[in-house]
């Protein structure tokens, strides 16, 4: 029995370190991490995209995030589903170059960008991303949202755009990094890119930081599944089909089967 003592004391002194101690700071860290759910209107069987959030969207993505981030899986001819017109796509495509031939001579130029092609990448490689960067890849936004599905997809966008603050006095920043309630380990090497009324929308709306937010989110949630909304209606159709063809087949196997009786 004596034996036992110092284990029974060493383990009464473990459970008063996780109680008192670990346990705390670990639901401190489930506090920052968590990310609330926001009512997109593309959620749901009968969701839809917001197209007038989709266009600000657009807006802040050019006028912000292109800076640095791509959208490689997009083409330009692609904004005629916002509502763009081929004409304003065309002006848009055409205010950017890119690389282009050989020609007959066997070499390469440059010309504006047509509504044929890609968005054009901020950065001509990935080693010149890293260098503007000071060392940061600036990822590819075309999959992001369904890349973050896992942790929320639009949710988190949303939730790490609007989560920059101050770090708490006790926490301890890495120099060049910015602090942020929702990222992984609270330091992010990308700073705060919204802040109120940096841009202004073309329909007049105010862009609040949380504004922004959520319109480019929603953008970027479009981006990574454009056929979103034809594969809700082609869905919804094969359902009522099913429906009514489960009706007429019982309906007539009842017909048939009642003359067997």
């Amino acid at each position: 029995m004596m034996k036992r003592k110092p284990l029974f004391l060493y383990s009464l002194l473990c459970s008063l370190l996780w109680a008192c101690v670990l346990a705390p700071s670990l639901s401190l860290a489930a506090e920052q991490a968590t990310v609330a759910k926001q009512p997109w209107s593309f959620r749901g069987i009968f969701g839809s995209f917001d197209k007038a959030s989709l266009r600000r969207g657009y807006e802040v993505y050019d006028q912000v995030c292109a800076s640095c981030h791509s959208l490689r899986f997009l083409h330009y001819r692609d904004l005629e589903t916002l509502g763009y017109s081929r004409a304003q796509i065309a002006a848009l495509a055409a205010r950017l170059e890119v690389e282009d031939g050989p020609n007959d001579e066997g070499e390469m130029f440059s010309r504006a960008a047509l509504p044929s092609d890609r968005f054009v990448a901020p950065f001509a490689n990935d080693e010149a991303a890293r260098t503007a960067n000071l060392g940061a890849l600036p990822p590819d936004l075309s999959l992001i949202v369904a890349q973050l599905a896992g942790k929320g997809g639009a949710d988190f966008i949303y939730a790490l755009l609007t989560g920059y603050s101050e770090p708490p006095e006790s926490f301890e920043l890495t120099p060049g990094l910015s602090y942020n309630k929702v990222f992984k380990g609270n330091a992010i090497a990308m700073p705060a890119p919204l802040f109120e009324d940096m841009i202004a929308y073309s329909d007049g709306e105010k862009a609040s930081v949380e504004r922004m937010a959520r319109d480019v989110a929603q953008f970027l949630a479009w981006a990574s599944d454009p056929s979103l909304e034809q594969r809700k209606r082609i869905g919804l159709r094969v359902v009522i089909f099913l429906t009514l063809f489960f009706v007429v087949a019982f309906l007539y196997k009842r017909r048939v089967w009642a003359r067997v009786r």
